[in-house]
C-alpha cells in the first residue's frame, strides 16, 4: 500500500459512513468529502484519524426541549478491518501507550482506494485510563484532549511508518488538532542526522512537507494548552525546549504550531482567507473554498435525472452547470420525490404531521450561538402572519449542541418552545440525532435551505452546497462560501 502514497491527510474527525460514528459535524463531513473526492480523482492519499467507539454522543431532547446526551455505541468490526500485525507506540506522561489501526477503504468506481486508518488505544497492554483515550470524540477536559492529539499527531506518523507508508511527501493537517505531527517529523529529521538536538534547518525541512487548513475564526476552535500540562504529557520531549514555534504567548497553541511549521496555509473560503490573514498577521494564508462530494450528496432521483441528461457528472462536477437546461417539470418531479421521503421520515420521528404541499424551510447544523438558528423567530408575529395570510410555512430543524455548550442547548430549547407557540399557524419540528443520513434527507427534501450565521464567523459552510446539488435554493446571510456562490434570481 505504500507505493505511490504521497499525501497523508490528518483530521480529528472523519465522516466515512453514516454508521461509523467518528464525526460530529462540519469538520468531519468536510474531511469525509475530501477523502471521497480524492478517491474519485485517484489522488495518492492516505488518511488518519482516531477510532471513537462511543462516537460523538446520542442526543435526547426532553419534553422541555432540553438536550441530554449519552454515549453511542457502534460495532467497529462491522465496518472496519483491523491491521492485526501492526502496532505503534507513543509516550504519554512517561507511559508507553500502544496503538493499533483499523482500516476503512474509500474507493472510486474503478477500484482506486484511499485507505483511512483509525487509531485505537483500547488494547489490554495499556492502562485502563489509556484504553479510553480513543473512546470519545471531543470528550473530557484539556488533559484528555491533549493526550488524544498526541495520539493523532505523533502516533499517526508512527503508525503510517509501521504500515509501510515511507514515501509520504506532504502531511496535510485538517485543523490544528493534528499539529503535533510536526514534532514527530522534527524528531525523525534529528535522528536521521544522528543529532540529539534540533536546529533551524530541521524546521525548514519539516515546513517544506507540511500543509495546514484552518477552519474557523471562532476562538473555541483553536486548541491551546498550558505549558505545565504540555510538560506533564510530553515529558522531557526535546521539542519542548524550542520556544519558537512551540510556544505562543506562554502556551502551546496548536494553530500557531501548524502555522509556523507549514509551507502552505489556507482558509476555507475567500472571505475566511481574508479574516484569517487578519487573525494571524505575519503568515501568508491562501484560500481554497470548501466543496462537497457530489456523488455522496445528490439524492437518488436527482442522480437519475443527471444520469439521463448530464453524462459523466460524477467524474466531472463542472458539467453540472448544464443543470440550468433541465426542464422545470423534471426538476420539480425529482424534488417532490425527495420531499416525500423527507416528510415521511420527519413525521415518523416526531408525529407532527408535516404536509407535502406546504413550503418547507430547513436548518440543520451544529447548534452553536453564532450560527443563529433561531434568527427566523426574531419577529414571531410577522412570521405567523406570513404563514397565515400569504402562504403556509413549516420548518424542520436538526443539530446537536456540544455537551458543554450550555448556550447551544438553550438555543435548541428556545427553538422547540418557540415552535410550539407558533401552532397552529406554523408547524415546527426538531429532529434528534442529526447525522449523515438525516443531512442527506434534509438537504434534498426541504424547499428552502436557511443559513443565518453572524458574519464573519461562518468560515465556509457546506450544507447549502448539498442543497444546491438537489435543486434546493438557499436563503442565506452573505458569509462563508455563499458570498462566492450567490447569484440573485438563479
Amino acid at each position: 500500500m505504500s507505493i505511490g502514497r504521497t499525501v497523508a491527510y490528518f483530521s480529528m474527525e472523519i465522516g466515512v459512513h453514516p454508521e461509523v460514528r467518528t464525526y460530529s459535524g462540519g469538520l468531519g463531513m468536510l474531511a469525509g468529502d475530501t477523502i471521497r473526492s480524492a478517491a474519485s480523482a485517484s489522488v495518492p492519499m492516505v488518511a488518519v484519524s482516531l477510532l471513537y467507539r462511543q462516537g460523538y454522543f446520542s442526543q435526547h431532547l426532553d419534553e422541555t426541549g432540553w438536550q441530554t446526551q449519552e454515549p453511542t455505541h457502534w460495532v467497529v468490526e462491522d465496518f472496519l478491518a483491523e491491521e492485526p500485525q501492526t502496532r505503534a507506540e507513543v509516550i504519554i506522561e512517561g507511559r508507553t501507550v500502544h496503538l493499533r489501526a483499523w482500516r476503512f477503504d474509500v474507493q472510486n468506481a474503478a477500484g482506486f482506494t484511499v485507505p483511512v486508518y483509525f487509531l485505537d488505544s483500547d488494547l489490554p497492554e495499556n492502562s485502563d485510563w489509556d484504553r479510553l483515550l480513543t473512546q470519545s470524540l471531543y470528550g473530557g477536559d484539556s488533559h484528555y484532549r491533549l493526550c488524544q492529539e498526541v495520539i493523532l499527531g505523533i502516533g499517526g506518523v508512527r503508525m503510517l511508518r509501521a504500515l509501510g507508508h515511507s514515501t509520504i511527501e506532504r502531511f496535510h493537517m485538517n485543523e490544528g488538532h493534528a499539529a503535533l505531527l510536526t514534532i514527530e517529523l522534527l524528531r525523525e529529521v534529528r535522528e536521521w542526522f544522528g543529532r540529539d538536538y534540533i536546529q533551524a534547518e530541521d524546521l525548514d525541512d519539516v515546513r517544506r512537507r507540511c500543509v495546514f487548513t484552518t477552519h474557523t475564526p471562532v476562538p473555541a476552535g483553536h486548541d491551546q494548552f498550558e505549558l505545565d500540562l504540555v510538560d506533564r504529557v510530553l515529558g522531557n520531549h526535546e521539542a519542548c525546549g524550542i520556544h519558537d514555534p512551540i510556544c505562543h504567548e506562554g502556551r502551546l497553541n496548536m494553530t500557531y504550531l501548524a502555522l509556523s511549521l507549514s509551507h502552505y496555509i489556507n482558509g476555507v473560503a475567500k472571505r475566511h482567507g481574508e479574516v484569517s490573514r487578519h487573525m494571524f498577521a505575519g503568515y501568508k494564508i491562501d484560500s481554497i473554498t470548501n466543496g462537497v462530494h457530489a456523488g455522496t450528496w445528490v439524492c437518488p432521483d436527482f442522480a437519475a435525472l443527471f444520469d439521463r441528461h448530464i453524462s459523466g457528472w460524477q467524474q466531472d462536477n463542472f458539467s453540472l452547470r448544464y443543470a440550468l437546461s433541465l426542464s422545470n417539470d423534471d426538476v420539480w418531479s425529482a424534488h417532490q420525490a425527495a420531499k416525500h421521503e423527507m416528510i415521511e421520515f420527519a413525521n415518523s420521528e416526531t408525529h407532527v404531521g408535516l404536509e407535502e404541499n406546504v413550503l418547507t424551510l430547513g436548518f440543520a447544523r451544529r447548534a452553536a450561538a453564532y450560527k443563529r438558528a433561531d434568527l427566523i423567530f426574531d419577529d414571531v408575529e410577522r412570521l405567523k402572519r406570513i404563514s397565515r395570510d400569504v402562504g403556509r410555512i413549516q420548518i424542520v430543524f436538526a443539530g446537536k449542541a456540544h455537551p458543554r455548550d450550555e448556550g447551544g442547548k438553550q438555543l435548541i430549547q428556545r427553538i422547540i418552545q418557540t415552535g410550539r407557540s407558533l401552532a397552529p399557524d406554523l408547524k415546527v419540528v426538531y429532529l434528534q440525532n442529526y447525522d449523515m443520513k438525516i443531512a442527506k434527507l434534509l438537504t434534498a427534501g426541504v424547499d428552502v435551505w436557511l443559513n443565518t450565521p453572524e458574519p464573519p464567523l461562518e468560515a465556509s459552510g457546506t450544507s447549502g452546497m448539498k442543497a444546491a446539488l438537489n435543486g434546493v435554493p438557499s436563503l442565506s446571510i452573505l458569509d462563508g462560501w455563499w458570498i462566492e456562490g450567490c447569484i440573485e434570481n438563479i
